[in-house]
């Protein structure tokens, strides 16, 4: 509370109780102990009024404690810190960074991150990112085994089956366009879990089985292998490069793109089955080929010819009776 009030001045309780996720009543009686304690924060009545601290007021700097060190950390990480429930623990961990900034530096930083925004939250095309929501509990209980190397237990609801228990050695998390997975390992087989059909998740006491080492990152390239090796269908396809994020965004994965001698462009994708294909090529009309397989061409070719020979006679002339 102390550094918002030191780096935005006046605040109304109802502004510190939204940034400190708390209660109107407990910025109340937050002020009032820090009156006690003998920091010098007063109160404006009015209909600008609010609490402020004397001009000049100093106050140490305050540690980083560990929530706070590794939102900082995940930051950069596109989102992490809202796929994996860290978001509090960031805009607290900023706060302190920017309050233990000098005077001088504190006021360039401060222009310099309001002339820069990463990621906001719709496109030029007004879409808004879909971001999946995991109950606070249940990251909190999750991110915990996860960095203190305990099992964990997992209320999972997997496509198509009703949910279930289950004990896990999680080895890391992961986000990929604001969906976020929890890597671990079950009865000595590697397994992947979306956050989003987490119902619920108990740390464990007991360690878990897993190498004291990881290379995450290597990790996901090969869970990403082994998933694209079962049960999908892959697709080279001509693509116009207006619709290149039409088309990504109905693919699985992308396993290669590369410029056409058109100016189009050259892709291979993923798809679920053939049926998913179809259906994802057909929203883009004539901005994009499938070039193979042959059966999604054929497939594409019959749907097609179905619609032109629909749309290629007139309409009988039909007339609504009466009621």
């Amino acid at each position: 509370m102390v550094l918002l009030l030191r780096q935005r001045g006046r605040l109304t309780a109802d502004t510190l109780a939204r940034e400190l996720e708390v209660s109107t009543r407990t910025v109340l009686r937050d002020i009032e102990a820090l009156s006690s304690a003998g920091v010098p924060v007063y109160a404006e009545r009015g209909r600008h009024g609010g609490f402020a601290l004397l001009p000049g007021f100093q106050t140490e700097l305050t540690g980083l404690n560990h929530e706070e060190a590794l939102a900082v950390l995940t930051a950069g990480s596109r989102r992490g810190e809202r796929v994996f429930g860290l978001g509090s623990a960031l805009a607290s961990a900023v706060r302190k960074v920017v309050d233990a900034l000098p005077e001088g530096h504190r006021a360039t930083a401060s222009d310099a991150a309001q002339r820069l925004l990463i990621e906001p939250e719709t496109d030029l095309l007004s879409r808004r990112p879909v971001t999946e929501e995991v109950p606070d509990t249940t990251m909190i209980e999750v991110r915990r085994a996860v960095l203190a190397g305990h099992r964990l237990r997992i209320h999972y609801a997997a496509t198509g089956q009703p949910p279930q228990w289950r004990t896990v050695d999680p080895i890391g998390l992961v986000t990929v366009r604001d969906r976020g997975y929890l890597l671990a390992r079950r009865s000595g087989e590697d397994r992947t879990y979306r956050l989003s059909r987490m119902l619920a998740a108990e740390e464990l006491p007991e360690p878990a089985q897993r190498p004291n080492q990881v290379d995450l990152d290597q990790v996901w390239r090969e869970r990403c292998a082994q998933f694209l090796s079962s049960d999908h269908i892959a697709v080279l396809v001509r693509v116009h490069p207006a619709r290149r994020e039409d088309l990504l965004s109905t693919a699985v994965a992308v396993r290669a793109e590369e410029p056409d001698a058109d100016g189009w462009l050259r892709l291979e994708v993923t798809y679920q089955d053939l049926w998913h294909a179809e259906w994802a090529l057909w929203q883009l009309g004539t901005s994009a080929e499938a070039l193979t397989p042959q059966s999604l061409r054929t497939s594409l070719h019959h749907r097609a010819t179905a619609v032109a020979t629909r749309y290629g006679h007139q309409p009988e002339s039909r007339h609504l009776l009466p009621s």
